[in-house]
């Protein structure tokens, strides 16, 4: 709870207090509680989605399989990137901020409950709980737009831009089935707008530091999802006698490759490029961006299960290189996009320019090969040793 001093050695606990907005450049400013426990509810949605992306990839229904993640992990990804810029921006961990945030967390967790009847083609849940919880950061908004002058304008076109479209959003199980998709589409173009909009005339003073931090945490729970999958897989595969090598050394390959994902995205500061280059461009940028690292990290854990399910022979439905696809792809897509996001193509330092879309090509190139979890990992592992190597004293961006 926010504290207030009184006098030394005294301090009272205030239920409430102006939502100003926060000083950019405040010292050790990092995640709160409250924020760590909304990552933590919002990955629930996320290994919601990964496990339905599993079980499409091994019906060998692909297609649909990713579409219906990338559909559903934007409503999830969206929630969560909202909220984060904003606590970022205006947190003032009250007694009402914690009751609105804590209703935005009951909506992420029925989106969560959604997911598995979205991938059937059902999103009335899901739309129900998102909706939930885009209208609780109204509440929010409008808070802040009632308490802050100079940040007014930005926080009521915010509001705006979010009720109008939450209205959408709760028209989308009326349409007719055949246009659903572009509605859908349609839809999600006009909620990245809005930040856009509400910050074009002067916008929110969040913090470099504490949105790189906040980004981080995510990486690293959705990681954490990654590894708790491939583990799940292996452990449900031993169960199948005479495959107990291949599930050790395949077990050993998936390791290296999430262990050098790790060290790959946070090897660079993550809010480098945010400090240099603070303007509207570079912030969405790189928060939008964001959205292809979280969505194919969570998508190597389902890969990595039916790699699983293809060396024990479980996997009926689906070939080698689609197998092999469906963890090269995300893994491929995570390093474009540390790549572009935090390294830079125009790095000074030219091994470490071109190793990442060069490892990425040869990633995807893998799933051709006799062992594709086990090259991949040994080409990231590599990556890892080149940027070790070369990166000592090169720009930081």
């Amino acid at each position: 709870m926010t504290e207030q001093p009184m006098r030394p050695g005294y301090r009272i606990r205030v239920w409430y207090r102006p939502m100003q907005s926060r000083d950019r450049s405040e010292n050790h400013r990092v995640a709160t509680p409250l924020e760590l426990l909304f990552d933590l509810c919002f990955v629930v949605a996320v290994g919601q989605a990964a496990a339905q992306l599993h079980h499409e990839l091994a019906e060998g229904h692909a297609g649909h399989g990713v579409l219906s993640f990338a559909l559903v992990f934007f409503a999830i990804w969206w929630g969560w990137l909202n909220f984060s810029w904003f606590a970022s921006a205006f947190d003032t961990d009250d007694v009402p901020y914690r009751l609105v945030t804590l209703v935005q967390i009951a909506g992420g967790l029925t989106v969560a409950a959604g997911v598995e009847r979205a991938f059937d083609g059902d999103f009335r849940v899901m739309v129900a709980g998102y909706v939930l919880m885009r209208l609780a950061m109204v509440v929010q908004w409008l808070r802040a737009a009632r308490s802050d002058p100079g940040c007014r304008p930005a926080a009521l076109r915010y509001a705006a831009g979010i009720v109008v479209c939450q209205v959408l959003w709760v028209s989308y199980s009326w349409l007719p089935h055949g246009v659903q998709l572009v509605a859908w589409l349609a839809f999600a173009v006009l909620e990245l707008a809005v930040p856009v909009w509400a910050e074009s005339r002067g916008g929110t003073t969040w913090h470099p530091h504490h949105i790189a931090e906040r980004y981080g945490l995510f990486t690293l729970i959705v990681l954490g999802e990654v590894i708790l999958s491939a583990a799940t897989a292996i452990k449900e595969g031993t169960t199948e006698t005479g495959h107990i090598g291949a599930l050790i050394s395949l077990a050993a390959a998936a390791l290296v490759l999430v262990f050098s994902m790790w060290w790959l995205y946070f090897d660079r500061p993550g809010h480098a490029r945010l400090v240099r280059r603070p303007t509207m461009f570079t912030s969405m940028s790189w928060g939008y961006g964001h959205y292809f690292i979280f969505a194919s990290a969570a998508a190597v854990g389902a890969g990595l299960e039916v790699a699983v399910a293809y060396d024990t022979h479980t996997l009926h439905d689906v070939g080698g290189v689609a197998a092999a696809m469906a963890t090269t792809v995300p893994v491929a897509m995570f390093l474009l996009g540390v790549w572009l996001l935090h390294i830079g193509p125009t790095n000074e330092c030219r091994p470490i320019a071109i190793g990442f879309p060069v490892t990425a090509v040869l990633v995807l190139a893998a799933s051709f090969t006799p062992a594709p979890i086990h090259i991949a990992a040994v080409l990231t592992a590599a990556l890892v040793a080149v940027t070790v190597v070369f990166s000592h004293g090169q720009p930081q961006e």
